[in-house]
Protein backbone atom coordinates (compact mmCIF):
# COMPACT_ATOMS: atom_id res chain seq x y z
CA UNK A 1 0.00 0.00 0.00
CA UNK A 2 0.93 3.71 -0.89
CA UNK A 3 -0.01 7.61 0.67
CA UNK A 4 -0.87 9.23 -2.42
CA UNK A 5 -1.49 12.98 -1.37
CA UNK A 6 -3.27 15.15 -3.33
CA UNK A 7 -1.76 18.56 -3.89
CA UNK A 8 -4.79 21.05 -3.99
CA UNK A 9 -5.02 24.95 -3.30
CA UNK A 10 -5.88 26.43 -0.19
CA UNK A 11 -9.38 26.90 -1.69
CA UNK A 12 -9.67 23.88 -2.71
CA UNK A 13 -8.72 22.47 0.51
CA UNK A 14 -11.16 24.32 2.51
CA UNK A 15 -13.97 22.66 0.36
CA UNK A 16 -12.75 18.78 0.76
CA UNK A 17 -12.65 20.04 4.78
CA UNK A 18 -16.73 20.53 4.34
CA UNK A 19 -17.08 17.58 2.44
CA UNK A 20 -15.27 15.24 4.21
CA UNK A 21 -12.21 13.71 2.02
CA UNK A 22 -8.58 13.22 2.68
CA UNK A 23 -5.70 11.09 2.06
CA UNK A 24 -6.52 7.40 1.53
CA UNK A 25 -4.04 3.86 1.67
CA UNK A 26 -4.35 1.79 -1.94
CA UNK A 27 -2.91 -0.55 -3.91
CA UNK A 28 -0.41 1.82 -6.41
CA UNK A 29 -1.77 1.33 -9.66
CA UNK A 30 0.57 0.81 -13.23
CA UNK A 31 0.05 4.50 -13.86
CA UNK A 32 2.94 6.04 -16.09
CA UNK A 33 0.86 8.66 -18.50
CA UNK A 34 1.39 12.17 -16.51
CA UNK A 35 -0.46 15.37 -17.65
CA UNK A 36 -0.16 18.87 -17.27
CA UNK A 37 3.01 20.56 -15.30
CA UNK A 38 1.79 22.50 -12.26
CA UNK A 39 0.90 26.24 -12.65
CA UNK A 40 -0.86 28.53 -10.43
CA UNK A 41 -3.55 30.54 -12.47
CA UNK A 42 -5.65 33.72 -12.19
CA UNK A 43 -9.25 32.73 -13.42
CA UNK A 44 -10.71 35.78 -14.38
CA UNK A 45 -13.79 34.69 -13.92
CA UNK A 46 -13.24 35.52 -10.33
CA UNK A 47 -11.95 38.59 -10.03
CA UNK A 48 -8.00 38.19 -8.28
CA UNK A 49 -8.20 35.52 -6.87
CA UNK A 50 -5.73 33.10 -7.75
CA UNK A 51 -7.50 29.16 -7.95
CA UNK A 52 -5.70 26.34 -9.31
CA UNK A 53 -7.34 23.78 -11.56
CA UNK A 54 -7.36 20.66 -9.83
CA UNK A 55 -4.10 18.31 -9.32
CA UNK A 56 -3.02 15.43 -7.62
CA UNK A 57 1.06 13.89 -6.93
CA UNK A 58 1.93 10.45 -8.52
CA UNK A 59 5.82 8.92 -7.95
CA UNK A 60 6.92 12.28 -6.77
CA UNK A 61 5.72 14.34 -9.85
CA UNK A 62 2.75 16.70 -9.99
CA UNK A 63 -0.49 16.53 -12.16
CA UNK A 64 -2.57 19.42 -12.67
CA UNK A 65 -5.42 20.50 -15.30
CA UNK A 66 -4.08 23.55 -17.90
CA UNK A 67 -5.50 26.69 -17.63
CA UNK A 68 -6.56 28.19 -20.50
CA UNK A 69 -7.80 31.60 -18.90
CA UNK A 70 -11.21 30.71 -18.59
CA UNK A 71 -11.72 26.73 -18.39
CA UNK A 72 -9.69 23.80 -16.83
CA UNK A 73 -8.45 21.28 -19.22
CA UNK A 74 -7.67 18.03 -18.00
CA UNK A 75 -5.82 15.34 -20.79
CA UNK A 76 -6.36 11.78 -20.85
CA UNK A 77 -2.40 11.52 -19.34
CA UNK A 78 -4.47 13.21 -16.37
CA UNK A 79 -7.00 10.54 -15.79
CA UNK A 80 -8.93 8.24 -18.52
CA UNK A 81 -10.50 4.90 -18.85
CA UNK A 82 -7.05 3.23 -18.59
CA UNK A 83 -5.58 5.77 -16.42
CA UNK A 84 -8.25 5.78 -13.53
CA UNK A 85 -7.76 7.92 -10.32
CA UNK A 86 -6.83 5.70 -7.61
CA UNK A 87 -6.21 8.94 -5.04
CA UNK A 88 -8.60 11.17 -3.97
CA UNK A 89 -9.24 14.16 -6.14
CA UNK A 90 -11.01 17.94 -5.24
CA UNK A 91 -12.42 19.70 -8.64
CA UNK A 92 -13.08 23.04 -7.40
CA UNK A 93 -15.50 25.92 -8.37
CA UNK A 94 -13.68 28.02 -10.77
CA UNK A 95 -16.64 30.52 -11.32
CA UNK A 96 -17.90 30.83 -14.94
CA UNK A 97 -15.01 28.13 -16.07
CA UNK A 98 -15.73 24.94 -17.41
CA UNK A 99 -13.60 21.49 -16.36
CA UNK A 100 -12.78 20.10 -19.39
CA UNK A 101 -12.06 16.29 -19.53
CA UNK A 102 -10.20 15.24 -23.33
CA UNK A 103 -10.86 11.53 -22.48
CA UNK A 104 -13.48 9.20 -19.22
CA UNK A 105 -13.41 10.55 -16.02
CA UNK A 106 -12.40 6.65 -13.63
CA UNK A 107 -12.56 6.80 -10.01
CA UNK A 108 -10.73 3.87 -8.44
CA UNK A 109 -9.73 0.53 -10.45
CA UNK A 110 -12.22 -2.04 -11.37
CA UNK A 111 -11.50 -5.38 -9.91
CA UNK A 112 -13.68 -9.04 -11.30
CA UNK A 113 -12.61 -11.36 -8.68
CA UNK A 114 -12.86 -12.38 -5.50
CA UNK A 115 -9.19 -12.67 -4.80
CA UNK A 116 -8.45 -9.18 -6.62
CA UNK A 117 -10.95 -7.02 -4.42
CA UNK A 118 -9.17 -8.45 -1.10
CA UNK A 119 -5.61 -7.71 -1.81
CA UNK A 120 -6.98 -4.36 -2.87
CA UNK A 121 -8.32 -3.96 0.89
CA UNK A 122 -12.07 -3.11 -0.85
CA UNK A 123 -14.37 -6.07 -0.13
CA UNK A 124 -17.83 -4.21 0.87
CA UNK A 125 -17.21 -1.20 0.65
CA UNK A 126 -14.70 2.02 1.50
CA UNK A 127 -10.95 2.45 1.10
CA UNK A 128 -11.14 3.47 -2.68
CA UNK A 129 -10.55 6.75 -3.58
CA UNK A 130 -12.65 10.15 -3.59
CA UNK A 131 -13.85 12.36 -6.20
CA UNK A 132 -15.07 15.67 -4.48
CA UNK A 133 -16.63 18.19 -7.08
CA UNK A 134 -17.41 21.44 -4.86
CA UNK A 135 -20.75 23.21 -5.93
CA UNK A 136 -21.47 25.38 -8.66
CA UNK A 137 -18.75 23.60 -10.34
CA UNK A 138 -19.50 22.25 -14.14
CA UNK A 139 -17.77 19.31 -15.57
CA UNK A 140 -17.84 18.84 -19.44
CA UNK A 141 -16.64 15.60 -21.50
CA UNK A 142 -15.70 15.97 -25.37
CA UNK A 143 -17.45 13.16 -27.10
CA UNK A 144 -20.29 10.32 -26.33
CA UNK A 145 -17.09 7.98 -25.80
CA UNK A 146 -16.36 9.76 -22.79
CA UNK A 147 -18.14 8.91 -19.62
CA UNK A 148 -17.61 8.71 -15.94
CA UNK A 149 -17.09 5.82 -14.18
CA UNK A 150 -17.19 5.19 -9.78
CA UNK A 151 -15.94 1.80 -9.20
CA UNK A 152 -16.79 -0.15 -6.11
CA UNK A 153 -15.36 1.48 -3.23
CA UNK A 154 -14.73 4.54 -4.37
CA UNK A 155 -16.98 7.85 -3.38
CA UNK A 156 -18.51 10.53 -5.67
CA UNK A 157 -19.22 13.47 -3.07
CA UNK A 158 -20.73 16.41 -5.37
CA UNK A 159 -22.69 18.22 -2.18
CA UNK A 160 -24.11 20.93 -4.67
CA UNK A 161 -26.53 24.05 -3.38
CA UNK A 162 -29.67 25.63 -4.89
CA UNK A 163 -27.65 28.36 -5.41
CA UNK A 164 -24.82 26.51 -6.88
CA UNK A 165 -25.60 23.40 -8.56
CA UNK A 166 -23.37 20.78 -9.86
CA UNK A 167 -23.93 20.41 -14.11
CA UNK A 168 -22.15 17.19 -15.52
CA UNK A 169 -22.80 18.03 -19.29
CA UNK A 170 -20.95 18.22 -22.39
CA UNK A 171 -18.24 20.65 -24.16
CA UNK A 172 -21.23 21.71 -27.11
CA UNK A 173 -22.75 22.36 -24.23
CA UNK A 174 -20.69 24.18 -21.67
CA UNK A 175 -18.13 25.72 -23.90
CA UNK A 176 -19.50 25.84 -27.57
CA UNK A 177 -23.35 26.63 -26.92
CA UNK A 178 -23.81 24.74 -30.07
CA UNK A 179 -26.00 21.97 -28.70
CA UNK A 180 -29.96 22.02 -28.94
CA UNK A 181 -32.18 21.71 -25.96
CA UNK A 182 -32.98 17.97 -26.81
CA UNK A 183 -29.95 17.07 -28.09
CA UNK A 184 -28.46 13.94 -26.75
CA UNK A 185 -25.53 12.06 -27.20
CA UNK A 186 -22.91 14.39 -26.61
CA UNK A 187 -21.23 12.98 -24.15
CA UNK A 188 -21.61 8.88 -22.60
CA UNK A 189 -22.84 9.64 -18.84
CA UNK A 190 -22.01 8.48 -15.21
CA UNK A 191 -22.14 5.00 -14.06
CA UNK A 192 -22.15 4.28 -10.31
CA UNK A 193 -20.78 0.49 -8.87
CA UNK A 194 -21.66 -0.94 -5.95
CA UNK A 195 -21.26 -3.49 -4.21
CA UNK A 196 -25.04 -4.02 -3.29
CA UNK A 197 -27.60 -7.16 -3.78
CA UNK A 198 -28.02 -8.02 -7.89
CA UNK A 199 -29.98 -11.16 -8.38
CA UNK A 200 -27.84 -11.60 -11.43
CA UNK A 201 -25.28 -13.06 -8.95
CA UNK A 202 -26.44 -16.43 -7.24
CA UNK A 203 -27.40 -15.83 -3.13
CA UNK A 204 -27.42 -18.48 -0.45
CA UNK A 205 -30.37 -17.48 1.93
CA UNK A 206 -33.32 -15.60 1.86
CA UNK A 207 -33.35 -11.16 1.69
CA UNK A 208 -31.89 -9.36 3.62
CA UNK A 209 -29.58 -12.26 5.11
CA UNK A 210 -28.23 -13.41 2.19
CA UNK A 211 -24.58 -13.79 0.81
CA UNK A 212 -22.35 -14.41 -2.54
CA UNK A 213 -19.05 -15.11 -3.94
CA UNK A 214 -17.41 -13.79 -7.22
CA UNK A 215 -20.44 -11.48 -7.37
CA UNK A 216 -18.94 -9.60 -10.32
CA UNK A 217 -21.52 -8.32 -13.06
CA UNK A 218 -19.91 -6.34 -16.01
CA UNK A 219 -21.51 -3.00 -16.26
CA UNK A 220 -23.29 -1.42 -19.27
CA UNK A 221 -20.82 0.71 -21.44
CA UNK A 222 -17.32 -0.03 -22.98
CA UNK A 223 -15.79 -3.07 -23.21
CA UNK A 224 -12.17 -4.68 -22.76
CA UNK A 225 -10.20 -1.68 -20.87
CA UNK A 226 -13.35 0.50 -20.21
CA UNK A 227 -15.41 -2.71 -18.72
CA UNK A 228 -16.33 -2.54 -15.14
CA UNK A 229 -18.30 -4.71 -12.85
CA UNK A 230 -21.01 -3.92 -10.24
CA UNK A 231 -22.56 -6.59 -7.10
CA UNK A 232 -21.83 -8.41 -3.76
CA UNK A 233 -24.06 -8.25 -0.37
CA UNK A 234 -24.30 -4.69 0.84
CA UNK A 235 -27.30 -3.04 0.30
CA UNK A 236 -26.16 -0.26 3.08
CA UNK A 237 -23.17 0.20 0.99
CA UNK A 238 -21.77 3.70 0.79
CA UNK A 239 -20.87 5.27 -2.75
CA UNK A 240 -20.98 8.85 -1.24
CA UNK A 241 -23.46 12.13 -1.93
CA UNK A 242 -25.17 13.51 -5.17
CA UNK A 243 -27.25 16.70 -3.97
CA UNK A 244 -28.15 19.67 -6.45
CA UNK A 245 -26.61 18.19 -9.26
CA UNK A 246 -27.81 18.34 -13.61
CA UNK A 247 -26.85 15.76 -15.75
CA UNK A 248 -27.61 17.10 -19.46
CA UNK A 249 -27.23 15.69 -23.00
CA UNK A 250 -25.72 11.93 -22.30
CA UNK A 251 -26.05 8.44 -23.45
CA UNK A 252 -25.10 6.69 -26.63
CA UNK A 253 -25.50 3.02 -27.50
CA UNK A 254 -22.42 1.61 -27.24
CA UNK A 255 -23.24 -1.50 -29.10
CA UNK A 256 -26.69 -2.98 -29.52
CA UNK A 257 -29.08 -3.16 -26.67
CA UNK A 258 -25.88 -1.65 -24.81
CA UNK A 259 -26.83 2.27 -23.88
CA UNK A 260 -25.32 4.33 -21.58
CA UNK A 261 -28.22 6.39 -19.55
CA UNK A 262 -28.29 9.62 -17.62
CA UNK A 263 -27.00 8.24 -14.30
CA UNK A 264 -26.40 4.01 -14.25
CA UNK A 265 -27.07 2.64 -10.57
CA UNK A 266 -25.45 -0.84 -10.28
CA UNK A 267 -25.89 -2.57 -7.34
CA UNK A 268 -25.53 1.07 -5.16
CA UNK A 269 -26.59 0.73 -1.78
CA UNK A 270 -29.00 3.05 0.29
CA UNK A 271 -25.85 4.21 2.92
CA UNK A 272 -25.46 6.54 -0.40
CA UNK A 273 -27.39 9.95 -0.51
CA UNK A 274 -28.92 11.31 -3.71
CA UNK A 275 -31.22 13.75 -3.37
CA UNK A 276 -32.17 16.82 -5.89
CA UNK A 277 -31.01 15.36 -8.89
CA UNK A 278 -32.25 16.42 -12.59
CA UNK A 279 -31.60 14.32 -16.05
CA UNK A 280 -31.74 16.32 -19.07
CA UNK A 281 -32.28 15.58 -22.54
CA UNK A 282 -30.68 11.39 -22.79
CA UNK A 283 -30.66 9.16 -25.20
CA UNK A 284 -31.59 6.01 -23.20
CA UNK A 285 -33.03 5.66 -19.73
CA UNK A 286 -32.88 8.98 -17.05
CA UNK A 287 -31.60 6.73 -14.33
CA UNK A 288 -31.53 2.63 -14.22
CA UNK A 289 -31.40 0.33 -11.34
CA UNK A 290 -29.49 -2.91 -11.54
CA UNK A 291 -30.16 -3.96 -8.05
CA UNK A 292 -28.79 -2.02 -5.17
CA UNK A 293 -31.12 -0.54 -2.83
CA UNK A 294 -30.32 3.44 -3.51
CA UNK A 295 -32.98 6.31 -2.50
CA UNK A 296 -33.73 9.29 -4.40
CA UNK A 297 -35.53 12.26 -3.23
CA UNK A 298 -36.32 15.13 -5.24
CA UNK A 299 -35.54 13.73 -8.93
CA UNK A 300 -36.80 15.45 -12.28
CA UNK A 301 -36.48 14.20 -15.23
CA UNK A 302 -36.98 16.36 -18.75
CA UNK A 303 -36.54 14.81 -22.46
CA UNK A 304 -35.71 11.34 -21.51
CA UNK A 305 -35.97 9.40 -24.69
CA UNK A 306 -36.30 5.94 -23.43
CA UNK A 307 -37.39 5.46 -19.69
CA UNK A 308 -36.94 7.93 -17.38
CA UNK A 309 -36.95 5.73 -14.56
CA UNK A 310 -36.11 2.20 -15.26
CA UNK A 311 -35.79 -0.63 -12.44
CA UNK A 312 -34.12 -3.84 -12.60
CA UNK A 313 -32.47 -7.31 -10.80
CA UNK A 314 -34.23 -6.78 -7.44
CA UNK A 315 -33.98 -2.91 -6.54
CA UNK A 316 -35.08 -1.87 -3.28
CA UNK A 317 -35.24 1.40 -2.88
CA UNK A 318 -37.40 3.98 -2.64
CA UNK A 319 -37.96 6.53 -5.03
CA UNK A 320 -39.72 10.25 -3.06
CA UNK A 321 -40.80 13.21 -5.46
CA UNK A 322 -39.86 12.18 -8.87
CA UNK A 323 -41.61 14.72 -11.61
CA UNK A 324 -40.83 13.03 -15.18
CA UNK A 325 -41.73 14.96 -18.17
CA UNK A 326 -41.10 13.79 -21.80
CA UNK A 327 -40.54 16.00 -25.12
CA UNK A 328 -43.64 16.61 -27.55
CA UNK A 329 -42.51 14.23 -29.97
CA UNK A 330 -39.86 11.86 -28.30
CA UNK A 331 -39.84 9.18 -24.79
CA UNK A 332 -40.91 6.23 -24.06
CA UNK A 333 -41.78 4.74 -20.51
CA UNK A 334 -42.54 7.04 -17.18
CA UNK A 335 -41.46 3.36 -14.91
CA UNK A 336 -40.15 0.58 -16.89
CA UNK A 337 -39.82 -1.88 -14.41
CA UNK A 338 -38.40 -5.47 -13.99
CA UNK A 339 -38.20 -7.70 -11.14
CA UNK A 340 -35.26 -10.37 -11.95
CA UNK A 341 -32.49 -9.64 -14.28
CA UNK A 342 -32.24 -11.82 -17.62
CA UNK A 343 -35.61 -12.81 -17.00
CA UNK A 344 -36.49 -14.12 -20.31
CA UNK A 345 -33.68 -16.65 -20.20
CA UNK A 346 -34.62 -18.26 -16.70
CA UNK A 347 -37.49 -21.14 -15.63
CA UNK A 348 -40.25 -20.37 -13.86
CA UNK A 349 -38.72 -22.84 -10.69
CA UNK A 350 -36.07 -20.57 -10.68
CA UNK A 351 -38.17 -17.37 -10.80
CA UNK A 352 -40.31 -18.31 -8.21
CA UNK A 353 -36.92 -19.51 -6.24
CA UNK A 354 -36.27 -15.87 -6.57
CA UNK A 355 -39.42 -15.07 -5.24
CA UNK A 356 -40.02 -16.73 -2.72
CA UNK A 357 -36.38 -15.83 -1.26
CA UNK A 358 -37.00 -11.95 -1.99
CA UNK A 359 -34.58 -11.32 -4.62
CA UNK A 360 -36.80 -9.87 -6.87
CA UNK A 361 -37.30 -5.84 -6.99
CA UNK A 362 -39.82 -4.38 -4.94
CA UNK A 363 -39.03 -0.66 -5.00
CA UNK A 364 -41.15 2.42 -3.68
CA UNK A 365 -42.40 5.20 -5.70
CA UNK A 366 -43.82 8.03 -3.67
CA UNK A 367 -45.68 10.99 -4.88
CA UNK A 368 -44.88 10.73 -8.65
CA UNK A 369 -45.73 13.00 -11.23
CA UNK A 370 -45.81 11.45 -15.03
CA UNK A 371 -46.54 13.62 -17.90
CA UNK A 372 -46.28 11.63 -21.23
CA UNK A 373 -46.78 12.73 -24.89
CA UNK A 374 -48.88 10.47 -27.16
CA UNK A 375 -45.76 9.99 -29.86
CA UNK A 376 -45.71 7.31 -31.60
CA UNK A 377 -42.20 7.92 -33.43
CA UNK A 378 -40.05 8.32 -30.73
CA UNK A 379 -36.10 7.20 -30.56
CA UNK A 380 -37.19 3.93 -28.70
CA UNK A 381 -41.03 3.27 -28.47
CA UNK A 382 -44.46 4.93 -28.19
CA UNK A 383 -44.99 7.53 -25.27
CA UNK A 384 -46.48 5.62 -22.38
CA UNK A 385 -46.54 5.34 -18.81
CA UNK A 386 -45.74 3.04 -16.09
CA UNK A 387 -45.19 -1.05 -17.08
CA UNK A 388 -44.90 -3.15 -13.96
CA UNK A 389 -43.56 -6.70 -15.24
CA UNK A 390 -41.45 -9.89 -15.05
CA UNK A 391 -41.79 -10.25 -11.06
CA UNK A 392 -41.34 -6.83 -9.74
CA UNK A 393 -43.79 -6.23 -6.54
CA UNK A 394 -43.83 -2.62 -6.38
CA UNK A 395 -45.55 -0.35 -4.14
CA UNK A 396 -46.74 3.47 -5.44
CA UNK A 397 -48.26 5.78 -3.57
CA UNK A 398 -49.94 9.30 -4.88
CA UNK A 399 -48.79 9.15 -8.56
CA UNK A 400 -50.41 11.52 -11.23
CA UNK A 401 -49.58 9.18 -14.55
CA UNK A 402 -51.57 11.64 -17.63
CA UNK A 403 -50.93 11.73 -21.40
CA UNK A 404 -54.14 14.00 -21.38
CA UNK A 405 -51.72 17.54 -22.36
CA UNK A 406 -50.82 18.24 -26.12
CA UNK A 407 -52.83 19.19 -29.26
CA UNK A 408 -54.30 17.11 -31.37
CA UNK A 409 -51.78 16.62 -33.72
CA UNK A 410 -49.50 14.86 -30.59
CA UNK A 411 -52.46 12.22 -29.83
CA UNK A 412 -51.03 9.13 -30.52
CA UNK A 413 -53.36 5.63 -30.99
CA UNK A 414 -54.48 4.48 -27.58
CA UNK A 415 -53.26 0.44 -28.28
CA UNK A 416 -49.48 2.29 -28.24
CA UNK A 417 -49.91 5.26 -25.82
CA UNK A 418 -51.71 3.43 -22.38
CA UNK A 419 -50.98 4.67 -19.67
CA UNK A 420 -50.66 1.78 -17.04
CA UNK A 421 -49.54 -1.64 -17.87
CA UNK A 422 -49.15 -5.07 -15.46
CA UNK A 423 -47.79 -8.16 -16.52
CA UNK A 424 -46.29 -11.66 -15.57
CA UNK A 425 -45.80 -12.44 -11.80
CA UNK A 426 -47.14 -9.28 -11.23
CA UNK A 427 -50.76 -10.09 -11.65
CA UNK A 428 -50.64 -12.58 -9.04
CA UNK A 429 -48.81 -10.52 -7.15
CA UNK A 430 -51.47 -7.88 -7.09
CA UNK A 431 -54.49 -10.26 -6.30
CA UNK A 432 -52.60 -11.78 -3.59
CA UNK A 433 -51.61 -8.23 -2.23
CA UNK A 434 -47.74 -8.62 -2.64
CA UNK A 435 -47.71 -4.94 -4.76
CA UNK A 436 -50.05 -2.20 -4.13
CA UNK A 437 -50.90 1.16 -5.90
CA UNK A 438 -52.18 3.75 -4.14
CA UNK A 439 -53.88 7.29 -4.08
CA UNK A 440 -53.24 7.36 -7.64
CA UNK A 441 -54.84 9.77 -10.47
CA UNK A 442 -54.58 8.37 -13.71
CA UNK A 443 -55.39 10.15 -16.73
CA UNK A 444 -55.12 9.48 -20.48
CA UNK A 445 -57.06 8.20 -23.19
CA UNK A 446 -56.00 4.17 -23.32
CA UNK A 447 -55.73 4.11 -19.32
CA UNK A 448 -54.22 0.73 -18.73
CA UNK A 449 -52.94 -2.28 -20.84
CA UNK A 450 -51.93 -6.14 -20.17
CA UNK A 451 -53.79 -9.59 -19.12
CA UNK A 452 -56.58 -9.86 -15.94
CA UNK A 453 -55.43 -10.82 -13.16
CA UNK A 454 -55.92 -14.92 -12.08
CA UNK A 455 -59.50 -14.59 -10.25
CA UNK A 456 -60.40 -12.46 -13.85
CA UNK A 457 -60.69 -8.75 -12.37
CA UNK A 458 -59.02 -6.34 -15.02
CA UNK A 459 -56.01 -4.02 -13.77
CA UNK A 460 -58.19 -0.80 -14.18
CA UNK A 461 -60.84 -2.82 -11.61
CA UNK A 462 -57.92 -3.53 -9.52
CA UNK A 463 -56.71 -0.31 -9.38
CA UNK A 464 -60.49 1.56 -8.98
CA UNK A 465 -60.94 -1.02 -6.28
CA UNK A 466 -57.67 0.01 -4.11
CA UNK A 467 -58.81 3.06 -3.96
CA UNK A 468 -56.78 5.06 -7.45
CA UNK A 469 -59.40 7.49 -9.70
CA UNK A 470 -59.10 6.56 -13.48
CA UNK A 471 -60.44 9.06 -15.81
CA UNK A 472 -60.54 8.61 -19.91
CA UNK A 473 -59.84 11.23 -21.71
CA UNK A 474 -60.99 12.43 -25.20
CA UNK A 475 -59.83 11.70 -28.33
CA UNK A 476 -58.78 15.29 -28.45
CA UNK A 477 -57.53 15.33 -25.66
CA UNK A 478 -58.65 16.87 -21.94
CA UNK A 479 -56.35 19.62 -20.62
CA UNK A 480 -55.91 18.56 -16.96
CA UNK A 481 -56.20 21.90 -15.56
CA UNK A 482 -58.89 24.36 -14.57
CA UNK A 483 -58.80 26.55 -17.09
CA UNK A 484 -59.69 23.61 -20.19
CA UNK A 485 -62.15 21.12 -18.42
CA UNK A 486 -64.18 21.52 -15.65
CA UNK A 487 -64.03 17.74 -14.99
CA UNK A 488 -60.38 16.93 -14.81
CA UNK A 489 -58.34 19.30 -12.80
CA UNK A 490 -55.44 17.86 -11.23
CA UNK A 491 -52.32 19.80 -12.35
CA UNK A 492 -51.35 23.88 -13.61
CA UNK A 493 -48.28 23.04 -15.75
CA UNK A 494 -46.47 20.59 -13.98
CA UNK A 495 -47.58 21.57 -10.64
CA UNK A 496 -49.99 19.70 -8.63
CA UNK A 497 -53.42 21.01 -8.04
CA UNK A 498 -54.25 21.60 -4.04
CA UNK A 499 -56.09 18.15 -2.98
CA UNK A 500 -58.88 20.05 -1.59
CA UNK A 501 -59.06 21.92 -5.68
CA UNK A 502 -58.32 18.73 -7.96
CA UNK A 503 -61.40 17.08 -9.25
CA UNK A 504 -61.74 13.88 -11.29
CA UNK A 505 -65.51 13.71 -12.89
CA UNK A 506 -67.62 12.86 -9.61
CA UNK A 507 -65.06 10.77 -8.01
CA UNK A 508 -63.82 11.87 -4.57
CA UNK A 509 -60.57 12.42 -4.43
CA UNK A 510 -58.27 10.02 -2.81
CA UNK A 511 -56.02 11.17 0.87
CA UNK A 512 -52.29 10.80 -0.10
CA UNK A 513 -50.25 8.38 2.13
CA UNK A 514 -48.22 9.99 4.18
CA UNK A 515 -48.37 13.35 2.09
CA UNK A 516 -50.16 16.61 1.41
CA UNK A 517 -49.86 16.27 -2.07
CA UNK A 518 -50.63 13.52 -5.06
CA UNK A 519 -48.10 14.07 -7.27
CA UNK A 520 -44.71 15.42 -7.24
CA UNK A 521 -44.42 19.22 -6.80
CA UNK A 522 -46.58 21.65 -5.87
CA UNK A 523 -46.24 25.69 -6.41
CA UNK A 524 -46.28 26.23 -2.65
CA UNK A 525 -43.23 23.86 -1.77
CA UNK A 526 -41.37 24.21 -5.09
CA UNK A 527 -38.15 22.26 -4.71
CA UNK A 528 -37.28 22.53 -8.06
CA UNK A 529 -36.92 26.16 -8.04
CA UNK A 530 -33.76 27.38 -8.11
CA UNK A 531 -31.05 24.83 -9.50
CA UNK A 532 -33.18 22.92 -12.27
CA UNK A 533 -32.86 23.54 -16.22
CA UNK A 534 -35.88 23.27 -18.44
CA UNK A 535 -38.49 23.83 -16.28
CA UNK A 536 -38.31 27.82 -15.51
CA UNK A 537 -37.94 31.09 -17.20
CA UNK A 538 -34.63 32.20 -17.48
CA UNK A 539 -33.06 28.34 -16.84
CA UNK A 540 -34.07 27.24 -19.93
CA UNK A 541 -33.71 26.93 -23.75
CA UNK A 542 -37.58 26.70 -24.55
CA UNK A 543 -40.75 26.79 -23.06
CA UNK A 544 -42.41 23.45 -22.12
CA UNK A 545 -44.20 22.06 -24.80
CA UNK A 546 -47.82 21.46 -22.97
CA UNK A 547 -47.21 25.61 -21.88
Amino acid sequence: MSINKLIISSAVAFALTGCGGGDINIAPSNQTSIGDTVTNVTNQGTGNTEVSCASYTLAGTVSQGSFDGTNCIYSKGFVDIDNPLTFDLAIPNIGDGVHIFEGSLVVGQDYSTDADLAAAGISEGGDGPVLTIAAGATLAFRSADDFMVINRGSQLRANGTVEQPITLTSQTDAVFHTVGPEDVGEWGGLVINGFGVTNKCAYIGTYPDVTTSDCHVASEGKADVGESHYGGENNADNSGVINYMVVKHTGAEVAPGNELNGITFNAVGNGTLIENLEIYSVYDDGVEFFGGAVDITNYVAVYVRDDALDIDEGYRGTITNALVIQSATDGNRCVESDGIGSYSSKDQATIDDFIARGLNSQATIKNLTCIISANQTGTHEEGQGLRIREAHFPTIQNAIVTGSYGPDELLGDPDFNWCFRLDNEGLQAAQDGNMSVESTIIACQDLTKGNTLPNGTTTADWLTGNGNLLYQTAEAGDDPTAASNAELVILDGFYSVPVADMVVGSDTIPTPVGSTIIGAVSADNDWTAGWTYGLHDGSRAQPLWFE
